[in-house]
């Protein structure tokens, strides 16, 4: 097995036009800013894109790229998996507008940014612990066993590299698709379709 060939932001920048760009986050996220070309995949629609992504693949190389690189290289590992090798971006997007990269956004997208997965998930879970915890020593010790729940399935998460939690968060309106992105079937054609 190889190691896995991971992109700085200049790198990136500088191969950009021979490269598939796939911006695995929530077609929100996606929306608040993404590499110039990218090709917006959520993570969990990547299993429906995979006979494109091998596609693309044969074709040139691919990126995969999140808001700061853990989701990127789940999407990598899986795509491995599955015989399609796939390069990664140092630091994500976040790295890429950090190193003053600019950023393009769909016509049409608002103008305040939706939270990173990561963030979201963060204060769901940091939420839901101190629920927890005030509820058990308010009302019953039993409600501790939510914190605990939540401590539980972040060991998981880490283990597993997957996050049950971003899944749902990402079913909510606010991280869905809206009018100024575009839908899996339009993203899968133009994957399928030539560069440029």
């Amino acid at each position: 097995m190889t190691v896995p060939q991971i992109l700085d932001p200049a790198e990136a920048r500088d191969r950009l036009a021979d490269l598939t760009v796939v911006d695995v986050r929530t077609p929100a996220e996606y929306a608040s800013g993404h590499l110039p070309g990218a090709l917006n995949i959520p993570l969990d629609a990547l299993g429906r894109a995979l006979p494109a992504l091998k596609d693309a693949a044969t074709r040139g190389d691919l990126l995969v790229v999140c808001q700061s690189g853990n989701r990127s290289a789940a999407a990598r590992d899986r795509l491995a998996a599955q015989g399609v090798t796939a390069l990664d971006l140092a630091g994500g997007t976040s790295g890429w507008a950090a190193a003053g990269h600019a950023l393009d956004r769909p016509a049409g997208a608002p103008a305040t940014a939706v939270w990173a997965m990561d963030r979201q998930v963060r204060l769901v879970a940091g939420t839901l612990v101190l629920l927890g915890l005030a509820l058990g020593l308010l009302v019953h010790p039993a409600f501790q066993l939510l914190s605990a729940g939540i401590a539980g399935g972040l060991v998981y998460s880490a283990l597993t590299n997957t996050c049950g939690m971003a899944l749902m968060l990402g079913r909510l309106p606010y991280n869905r698709a809206r009018a100024h992105t575009p839908d899996l079937d339009t993203t899968l054609a133009r994957l399928g379709g030539p560069r440029g």
